[in-house]
């Protein structure tokens, strides 16, 4: 007999008298970005995502968000299966395979390691595409459209560890000219060795991605400012930036998140169980030390204890999705509240009677947002920004489906929920989103 489908909105009604019947806050869920508006910011991030870090983003955002059992995040096991991967990965693999096509016609004549992209000024932003090229080549991609991703990321992984400059004490650059430490190193470079790794069951390689993540934290993290993260120290070719850059922050939380997820979902996390602790303590650290700049219109500032610099959406978005994959991870519900102020605010019309999203375009770009290009100053149709929304909405989702850990009444959905009602509820969203 075939299945029929409700529309969806006849699910979205029910859905919301589930809520209702189940002591839930309605608004919560009566505000939220539909599933065909998603769909237009990933369009967006589609067509805007060309630099290596943006490419990066994108195919882990669409991992989490369209994938997520493929997620280290979220409490799946890795190594994933080797065979069958679902259909919703195409577009991941898309990528990869893209991106290594053009690396083969680059490196042509090139021997020895090389990153996945070639001419970055980044030694880092290349190794971000590295999860989704190590899950290709683990689900078998190569066999079917002849690309040598296991080639790819064992150069990038010797690139990185071999002829990338080094801080005295180990800190692999972000640069590939010079020395130079940036806060988004922690979630292009840590990720990819850890789930390495994990894969080649290379347990120094996770120890190196933890170690990595560690030698950061002492250069940048500044306990004079609550342990919020500077986000640029040593060498010249772009000017070092001492400022806590809120992007920043929000690119090192998450980074730790995968690291710690990959590890805890792997087959030897009690060898790691000091590094896990610390690396949700890091996290705490970072959550807590920005929530408190959090601004009355719910977002941070592009810079979060400068008041002279504007609101940005983009950052606001990637930490509250680390603030949910906190709490799924780790148990650690101190900032949903504020991380739900914020989606709430991100995703909400302007007003009851206004179907217009205030911060989203009419095209679905967020605004308002940092510029990617130019950290210092605002900008306009930002992939990243894309990227960290759709991380939000799987993050927010993941954290509902497992019964919204840690919600408090108010603010978030109450605890207080029937296991069975709780478990319908999840059906539906799984459903509509």
């Amino acid at each position: 007999m075939p299945s029929i489908s409700p529309p969806s909105f006849t699910l979205r009604r029910l859905f919301l008298i589930c809520v209702a019947s189940t002591s839930f806050s309605s608004s919560i869920y009566a505000q939220d970005l539909t599933a065909d508006q998603v769909s237009t910011v990933k369009q967006r991030l589609q067509e805007g995502a060309q630099q290596s870090w943006e490419l990066g983003t994108r195919a882990q955002a669409l991992t989490e968000y369209d994938s997520p059992s493929y997620s280290v995040t979220n409490g799946t096991k890795v190594p994933p299966p080797t065979s069958s991967p679902p259909g919703s990965l195409d577009e991941v693999f898309n990528i990869t395979k893209t991106v290594l096509e053009a690396r083969t016609k680059a490196f042509a004549n090139v021997t020895g390691p090389q990153p996945l992209v070639a001419n970055d000024g980044s030694s880092a932003d290349p190794a971000s595409i590295g999860v989704a090229v190590l899950l290709a080549n683990w689900t078998g991609q190569g066999s079917t459209d002849g690309v040598d991703y296991a080639g790819a990321a064992q150069s990038q992984l010797e690139y990185l560890l071999t002829q990338v400059p080094r801080t005295s004490d180990g800190a692999i650059s972000h640069r590939v000219s010079e020395v130079q430490l940036w806060s988004d190193f922690v979630y292009m470079v840590p990720p990819f060795l850890a789930y390495y790794g994990v894969l080649s069951n290379n347990q120094s390689l996770v120890s190196e991605a933890y170690n990595q993540v560690k030698l950061y934290r002492q250069y940048l993290g500044d306990s004079s400012a609550g342990g919020i993260w500077k986000h640029i120290v040593m060498g010249s070719t772009v000017p070092p930036d001492p400022g806590h850059w809120s992007t920043g922050n929000g690119w090192a939380a998450a980074g730790m998140l995968r690291v710690q997820g990959t590890i805890q979902n792997s087959p030897f996390p009690n060898n790691f169980k000091t590094e896990m602790s610390d690396l949700s303590n890091w996290v705490t650290e970072i959550l807590n030390g920005m929530y408190p700049h959090l601004r009355s219109d719910q977002l941070f500032l592009n810079y979060a204890d400068n008041n002279s610099t504007f609101s940005d959406a983009a950052s606001t978005a990637l930490l509250a999705s680390a603030a949910y994959r906190h709490a799924l991870l780790n148990k650690v519900h101190t900032q949903l509240p504020n991380a739900e102020r914020s989606r709430l605010a991100l995703v909400s019309p302007t007003n009851s009677s206004n179907s217009s999203l205030g911060h989203f375009d009419q095209n679905m770009w967020l605004t308002p947002v940092v510029n990617p290009h130019q950290f210092g100053i605002q900008g306009s149709e930002s992939p990243e920004a894309q990227a960290f929304v759709v991380e939000m909405q799987a993050a927010w989702g993941d954290w509902v489906r497992a019964g919204s850990p840690g919600a408090s009444s108010g603010t978030q959905v109450r605890a207080s929920v029937g296991s069975l009602s709780l478990a319908l509820l999840a059906v539906i969203y799984s459903v509509i989103r």
